[in-house]
């Protein structure tokens, strides 16, 4: 389907927007885009929902920001609200993956009053933002040409293939790959744009925003692949410890992106704990 853009106070932002009935807003990681999402949000627009898919500026975005954008995780979630907020979507199901994932923590914290529930895969959560094997990449922020080296890096088919291969169960095309490096590869502005969200990651952002949740009786799901080397089902457990109202689904085999490694088993969660959402709600209304 056709992007569609809208501009908000930090700049151009485009997003896909499909289907009808409940809300779900979605909230990809870093050098990835809203094609992240696709079979997932097919498999939900045919069960009834309205699915809108934001391309977060995380630097596989196409047009660079505003300069006095503030693109700090913090910040990143401020502009997804403020997007929900322009596009007047209510009783939101905010839907995160990856570093998305932890943007979405965020983003609940921080703007709760048109969430509905908040529903996460494989996650950044706690003390694992970034993960141990990428403990390397907000340095590069702070290092003169650190994301010019990091962006020459992927020009590299076998560079691009090894940072993304462990990520799903089955390799990701490499077509798919350079689609997602490209904007970084070619563009200054959006390299400032990664430059300024490396620097303005702190650890106890994540941290924050779980103390922010534990306090709410927001409900919850964690759908959660069971094999993945960087966000394990233990750190799923942990967070899920420490909410009054969430739930942990482990997929067995999933990996970081468990949405394409099982996204009818993910749909089908996620369906059965959304409409629970709206059934108790219709319950408490009566």
């Amino acid at each position: 389907m056709s992007l569609k853009t809208i501009e908000l106070p930090q700049g151009e932002i485009t997003y896909r927007d499909e289907g009808e009935g409940p809300v779900l807003f979605f909230s990809h990681g870093f050098l990835v885009d809203s094609e992240l999402w696709e079979p997932l949000a097919q498999r939900l627009v045919a069960r009834g929902y309205r699915c809108v898919r934001p391309n977060s500026p995380l630097g596989s975005h196409h047009t660079p920001m505003k300069p006095d954008a503030d693109l700090s995780p913090p910040g990143v979630a401020d502009l997804l609200a403020g997007l929900i907020e322009k596009l007047d979507l209510n009783q939101v199901s905010v839907v995160g993956n990856d570093s998305g994932g932890a943007i979405a923590q965020m983003l609940v914290a921080r703007h709760p009053d048109r969430i509905a529930s908040l529903i996460l895969t494989n996650a950044d959560a706690l003390e694992v933002f970034p993960p141990k094997v990428f403990g390397w990449l907000p340095l590069l922020g702070h290092v003169p040409g650190g994301v010019k080296t990091l962006a020459l890096s992927l020009q590299l088919r076998l560079n691009r293939i090894a940072t993304y291969r462990m990520l799903s169960v089955d390799p990701i095309p490499d077509e798919q790959l350079k689609q997602w490096v490209g904007p970084i590869r070619r563009q200054a502005g959006i390299r400032e744009d990664v430059r300024k969200l490396l620097v303005g990651l702190q650890k106890n952002q994540t941290f924050d925003a779980a103390e922010t949740l534990s306090g709410m009786d927001l409900p919850m799901l964690m759908v959660w692949g069971d094999r993945d080397r960087f966000f394990t089902i233990e750190l799923a457990r942990r967070l899920s410890g420490m909410m009054k109202n969430a739930t942990v689904v482990p997929i067995e085999g999933g990996r970081t992106f468990v949405m394409l490694d099982q996204p009818d088993l993910v749909a089908s969660h996620m369906d059965e704990f959304l409409k629970k959402q709206v059934a108790g709600a219709q319950q408490a209304a009566a």
